[in-house]
């Protein structure tokens, strides 16, 4: 499998993921959800996305018995939802993510999209302590415009965002004329 550094990070990282957002458990599908899971891991699939909202944490389960035995090689991302984007809701949310995922770290944590209730400063303290207790290791942001992006970056005060997660497809492009070149300039994934 081809890797990439990702963004301004030393990391290595497939560049093909597997995401999770349909894998909620429906319909009897868990163990092939898994197995699924651990045929991209042999493929080279090492890049695996989550969240706490799919399937309620279900998702991060199905995860947690794919990377058994195997955390090493996984670059692990997970997201938390901006209803628990507080200072104190985003840590727990955080912990709880790293219980249902049965590792001690994430590689990257992303806010799943812009909360419009909590200034994203409070998130972005979280996102900080989390980083210095080594629960972990790079910190992002999941659909945000180019101004959002740049209140997130200001708010912080020792780290820098790794990525930004957005919608991008064939069939929509939009991210092209602005964001897409703001990040490149800003070495972020």
């Amino acid at each position: 499998m081809l890797k990439r550094k990702f963004g301004w990070t030393d990391v290595e990282v497939s560049v093909i993921g597997q995401g999770t957002w349909m894998i909620e458990g429906d319909l009897g599908t868990d163990r092939l959800s898994v197995e699924a899971l651990r045929l991209g891991l042999d493929l080279g699939l090492t890049h695996i996305d989550t969240a706490e909202m799919y399937g309620n944490g279900h998702a991060e389960e199905l995860v947690a018995k794919a990377i058994t035995g195997r955390r090493e090689e996984v670059f692990l991302v997970s997201k938390v939802l901006p209803s628990n984007a507080s200072y104190e809701c985003t840590l727990r949310a955080c912990k709880r993510s790293l219980k249902r995922l049965k590792t001690d770290w994430l590689d990257l944590y992303l806010l799943h999209w812009p909360s419009s209730s909590i200034p994203i400063g409070e998130t972005m303290r979280a996102m900080e302590k989390l980083v210095a207790e080594g629960l972990v290791r790079f910190i992002g942001v999941s659909n945000f415009d180019v101004e959002e992006l740049k209140e997130a970056e200001n708010s912080l005060r020792n780290e820098r965002i790794a990525c930004n997660q957005v919608l991008y497809h064939l069939g929509y492009r939009g991210i092209e004329w602005r964001l897409l070149p703001y990040c490149a300039e800003h070495g972020i994934a």
